[in-house]
């Protein structure tokens, strides 16, 4: 199957009740992992590529690790996605190259230059058949080249929503309740809770209109013990109660973005391999197990969080 746009996806979830879980993706494990879970589950799934993973692993490689996924996974539909693009110019990159989606993250701007910014991307990605995400509202943490403290950080304000949207022509909007980047989302002690007011009133204001959360990993537990019993260093980290997304998913949001979690499953299975088998150094051994954890990981959001599963159709 031929990589497509997100905007049926979009449509589905959005009548159904369900999210599409988009993952960001760094190498071929992970991108096995994700469409394998995919495939078997018969889920849609956004893959994203972050300015990062563009440095790391060079555009051309992961763009034809995503068309490859899209050749062994026909029954699926697949998207490539910009995650977080700083400017112009890297989206335009993305198009030129193939992307069917992508993100210009112009949240940290004025609102006025955010508009301005994010039209030039509209313009340019709709002219070349490519859907565009925007963000209103800044999101704590640190992901990738996105690092925000959190008094630099703000909710989406409900009223600029509409404003946003018309004069912008963006096809979907992320939007700030209170989630965050990395595995480090909420003080320990604390109870996590996202703003679903916010969400709500934006969901009044905005209506059909697919909703986007970014910073939604849970920061499974069970990794994050495996990675501290197995040398790892990583107290206090915390995510996104798994229910909340469910709700969330239930609602406008079309569009969940997992990342962490993927990169905790890996490393957490890495270490542990290590550790029980200190006599190894093949690759392929200790890659092989992390990938099948990631395929599961994927699955269990697939099923239980997202509400995807069987939507492939």
């Amino acid at each position: 199957m031929e990589l497509v746009t997100s905007t049926e996806m979009f449509k589905k979830a959005y009548d159904g009740g369900y999210a599409i879980g988009a993952f960001n993706v760094n190498n071929m494990e992970i991108v096995q992992g994700i469409t394998e879970a995919c495939e078997e589950e018969h889920a849609p799934v956004i893959l994203q590529v972050s300015k990062g993973a563009r440095n790391y692993a060079n555009p051309i490689y992961l763009k034809k690790l995503v068309e490859a996924a899209a050749e062994c996974c026909p029954d699926i539909p697949i998207c490539l996605h910009l995650d977080h693009g700083p400017d112009f110019e890297t989206c335009k990159s993305c198009v030129d190259g193939g992307f069917t989606s992508v993100m210009i993250d112009a949240s940290s701007k004025p609102f006025e230059e955010n508009i301005e910014i994010t039209r030039q991307v509209v313009e340019y990605a709709h002219d070349h058949g490519v859907v565009v995400e925007a963000e209103l509202g800044t999101l704590a943490g640190i992901e990738d080249d996105v690092n925000v403290s959190a008094e630099d950080s703000s909710y989406t304000h409900p009223e600029q929503v509409e404003e946003f949207v018309d004069r912008t022509g963006c096809d979907s909007l992320a939007i700030a309740i209170g989630t965050s980047h990395g595995a480090y989302k909420f003080k320990p002690g604390t109870k996590p809770q996202l703003r679903f007011d916010v969400l709500h009133e934006c969901e009044k204001r905005l209506p059909g209109f697919p909703i986007v959360l970014h910073g939604s990993s849970s920061v499974p537990q069970e990794y994050v013990q495996m990675i501290n019993e197995h040398g790892g260093a990583m107290p206090d980290a915390i995510g996104v109660p798994e229910d909340q997304l469910r709700e969330a998913a239930k609602s406008a949001v079309c569009k969940i973005n997992i990342d962490s979690d993927l990169r905790l499953t890996m490393t957490g299975t890495i270490r542990k391999f290590f550790d029980e088998h200190p006599e190894k150094f093949d690759p392929r051994e200790y890659l092989k197990p992390a990938r099948a954890n990631i395929k599961e990981l994927v699955r269990h959001k697939l099923v239980d969080v997202l509400g995807c599963a069987g939507k492939a159709d």
